[in-house]
């Protein structure tokens, strides 16, 4: 691991260390030379902040032993690619806030594989949500494409367990560390897509899932696929927000009807409304590529 990388790796330890703040550093610091050397006060000055956060920072900054943490990393061969890494995903580089670094366990070459698509939808996907996954997905892996979703209850579990019975490729995105896994009962899956697939999060291993870390989590989701289909959405689902996360990325969206009297069918079929395209097979997706 280079020097910028390890600056790197070493920051996203640092739980005061927002997207901006490193945005900030980065700016003043495109090495990252010199962080060891600032005070408190120059971290003050440089990302804007109050003297106490500014404390808080340097505090996590000298705290951290970065070569203790490698050493844990490659014996559970957990890796981290940087936004400027080769394998790092060349359309998550293009968005707004792309993660600056991304750890990872499993297959790793997956990363720079365009041909990705997310399924998101309700936690609450009920059968027929299952059956319409079951449909869609096989004919998906037979083109190659890899299958993207969040790891959570419902729609996201069916589709990663959908994608691993047809002996495709799938990646989760976690909204933590992957020593904290959520929802814990996905832990056998989570450990069956590290065997078959990949596992990533902008989150070191340690870091605890925060609620607001999953709408982050999402642009992630988006910002890696060429589309996002969405399976069994309410009217405030947790998925839209990766629906809007697409939209903004310039990514195509597809809705997946329902019966009009069921109210996992308010958000697709609001999308559906708004122009997002209507499918009703895997066909519908793969020719629109």
């Amino acid at each position: 691991m280079d020097e910028l990388s390890q600056k790197l790796f070493h920051l996203s330890h640092c739980p005061s260390m927002t997207w901006n703040r490193i945005f900030r550093l980065l700016k003043a610091d495109p090495s990252l030379k010199h962080i060891y050397s600032y005070s408190a006060r120059h971290f003050s000055e440089v990302l804007s902040t109050p003297m106490k956060k500014s404390l808080q920072i340097y505090q996590e900054i000298h705290s951290f032993d970065i070569h203790q943490s490698l050493n844990i990393y490659n014996r559970y061969q957990i890796k981290f690619f940087p936004i400027y890494d080769s394998n790092y995903p060349r359309l998550l580089k293009q968005i707004p806030t792309p993660p600056w670094g991304l750890y990872a366990a499993g297959d790793s070459r997956l990363l720079s594989d365009e041909k990705k698509i997310a399924f998101v939808g309700s936690r609450k996907g009920n059968d027929y949500g299952k059956k319409v996954i079951s449909e869609f997905i096989p004919p998906l892996v037979e083109e190659k494409f890899i299958i993207v979703s969040g790891l959570a209850s419902g729609i996201d579990s069916f589709s990663h367990q959908a994608a691993l019975q047809a002996d495709g490729k799938t990646i989760a995105v976690l909204g933590g560390g992957f020593c904290h896994l959520y929802p814990k009962e996905n832990a056998p899956l989570a450990k069956l897509i590290a065997e078959k697939g990949l596992l990533i999060s902008e989150y070191p291993p340690n870091r605890k899932p925060k609620k607001w870390h999953f709408p982050e989590r999402n642009r992630i989701i988006s910002g890696m696929t060429i589309g996002t289909v969405v399976i069994q959405a309410g009217k405030r689902s947790g998925s839209l927000i990766t629906v809007q996360h697409a939209l903004e990325q310039g990514k195509e969206v597809f809705a997946v009807p329902g019966a009009i009297f069921d109210p996992l069918s308010e958000g697709t079929h609001d999308l559906i409304a708004d122009g997002a395209h209507l499918v009703r097979n895997a066909e519908d997706i793969i020719k629109a590529f």
